[in-house]
């Protein structure tokens, strides 16, 4: 793969701790960095967890000293000062961006607009471009791109603000993840992720594992990560008589072990953007069974063949998905066998490729 002749890139991020777009946006720069481009990372707030690759400017630590007005109005001095000292080629955003004077303000002043690339990281668009269509054309519509993470989303954007600057790419999968894998008797199937059950829906995969057949056959629920919602989960858990059958595991920064290991993952959201869970379980030939949320899945998931794609809200479908994943060991293998190889389109190289096109 070509070089990038050290181009400039800065890459904005909410923070490299805790989330699936975290987690790409690290990803992202170790992408970019490799294939020869100057990166630099920005991190709003103070939570560095996840491997990146360049230099770091970690305004969260200012942000833990003073977090009065004062203190934002001097972050974004620095912020301004440091993207002008280094003249960058391009600026990808990947922050939730919420805040229509503030975004303002950093969109026209603080970036420059020809040379700023905005990732929308959700189908739920809100999170990333003011829902006013007037706003939101207003204040992003000169960037020079705006990247959304699957194409329902690069879809929803050009129709909801009537803009042509958008284009799609894919979060990228890390193949070479060196996976230690730990002896295990038990049998069991996997969610991981943010316990925010008005986005992940965990509620729904409790209900329909409970309506199947596999906490009869001691097949366990293990629930892999940490939120908001962990005491109402326990709770609706215990309601549902659950107790002996699912495990809350905690967070973990490298789920990767405990993924490899499972039968098969779970999801179960409302809305998506691009589910790393589903790809990084395909990556390590884990298959899945997933809702057809918007967005991501469909995208993913070829249904019968590298997993099961069921209708969203239908804890009976989900229960009948995760029978028939279970009992049917040829349709199980079939999936197992096509997993690694349908994700492989979204490895590094692709992605980095894709996103060398656009970084002229």
């Amino acid at each position: 793969m070509p070089k990038a002749k050290n181009k400039k890139i800065c890459i904005v991020v909410s923070s490299l701790g805790k989330g699936g777009a975290e987690r790409s946006s690290g990803l992202l720069s170790q992408i970019l960095f490799d294939v020869g481009y100057d990166v630099h990372v920005v991190s709003v707030l103070n939570d560095i967890e996840f491997p990146y690759k360049g230099k770091l400017l970690n305004l969260g630590e200012l942000k833990d000293e003073n977090d009065t007005t004062f203190g934002r109005f001097k972050r974004l001095r620095i912020l301004k000062a440091y993207l002008k000292q280094h003249n960058f080629d391009y600026v990808i955003d990947n922050r939730t961006r919420i805040g229509t004077l503030k975004e303002y303000i950093i969109s026209q002043f603080i970036y420059n607009p020809k040379k700023t690339i905005y990732c929308v990281r959700s189908y739920n668009v809100d999170l990333y471009i003011n829902p006013n269509r007037f706003l939101g054309k207003l204040i992003y519509s000169n960037a020079y791109k705006i990247v959304g993470v699957s194409k329902l989303i690069a879809q929803k954007v050009k129709e909801d603000y009537g803009v042509s600057n958008v284009t799609s790419i894919y979060n990228a999968i890390n193949f070479k993840t060196e996976v230690i894998t730990t002896e295990t008797t038990e049998d069991y199937i996997l969610f991981f992720g943010r316990l925010d059950d008005d986005v992940k829906n965990i509620s729904l995969l409790l209900d329909g594992y409970s309506k199947s057949n596999l906490p009869s056959q001691n097949i366990k629920l293990k629930i892999l990560g940490d939120g908001k919602d962990l005491e109402k989960l326990i709770s609706k858990t215990k309601d549902l008589y659950l107790d002996a059958s699912v495990e809350f595991l905690g967070y973990s920064p490298n789920p990767s072990a405990v993924v490899k290991s499972a039968l098969f993952t779970v999801l179960t959201s409302r809305y998506e953007g691009f589910p790393r869970s589903i790809i990084e379980s395909m990556g390590l030939e884990t298959p899945v069974i997933s809702v057809d949320c918007k967005s991501g899945p469909n995208e993913i998931i070829q249904n019968n063949h590298n997993g099961l794609l069921i209708v969203n809200y239908n804890s009976d479908a989900l229960a009948e998905a995760m029978n028939r994943l279970f009992e049917d060991k040829d349709l199980y293998l079939h999936c197992k066998q096509n997993s690694k190889l349908s994700v492989s389109q979204f490895s590094e190289e692709n992605i980095a490729a894709q996103w060398q096109s656009i970084l002229k």
